[in-house]
C-alpha cells in the first residue's frame, strides 16, 4: 500500500508544481506560501478529525514535538524557496533542481539515520544528479 500512496505523492507534487506556477503569476511568493500553507493546514485539520485521531495529540512526547517543530520549519523554509524559485524561473528547471532533495534525503538517512547505503543507492544517486544537471543546461 506504501506503493500506492507514494506514487500519488509524486502525482501532486507534479500537479503541485503546474498550479503554483500558474497560480503564482503576479502573487508575490510569500504571499502565495501562505495561502497555499492555510490550505494544508485546514486540510490536515480535517483529516484528522474525520480519522478521529485528535486525541492522540496529548500522546506525543516531547522530543517528537521538537522534531515535527523543526521538520515545520524546514518545510515552510522549503517552500518559502520554492514558490520563489518558480516565481523567478522555469518549473521546468525548477522542479528538478527541488528533486534533489531524494539525494540529499538518502544521503542524510545514511549519516543521521545509519540506513543502509549501496551501490544501488549510489547508482541511482549519481544518475539522478546527472539527470538534474542535463535537465537544467
Amino acid at each position: 500500500m506504501w506503493l500506492v500512496f507514494a506514487i500519488l505523492s509524486s502525482v501532486f507534487a507534479a500537479l503541485t508544481s503546474i498550479l503554483a506556477k500558474i497560480g503564482i503569476e503576479g502573487v508575490s511568493s510569500n504571499l502565495a506560501t501562505a495561502i497555499r500553507t492555510c490550505v494544508v493546514v485546514v486540510m490536515s485539520w480535517v483529516m484528522v478529525f474525520i480519522t478521529n485521531q485528535q486525541g492522540g495529540i496529548t500522546e506525543i512526547s516531547k522530543r517528537s514535538w521538537l522534531f515535527l517543530i523543526l521538520s515545520g520549519l524546514a518545510t515552510g523554509l522549503s517552500w518559502l524557496c520554492y514558490y520563489k524559485a518558480l516565481q523567478m524561473g522555469e518549473a521546468s528547471k525548477v522542479v528538478p533542481i527541488d528533486k534533489m532533495s531524494v539525494v540529499l534525503t538518502l544521503i542524510m538517512a545514511f549519516v543521521f539515520l545509519h540506513e543502509s547505503f549501496t551501490w544501488k543507492s549510489l547508482t541511482g544517486c549519481v544518475l539522478i544528479t546527472a539527470g538534474t544537471v542535463f535537465m537544467i543546461l
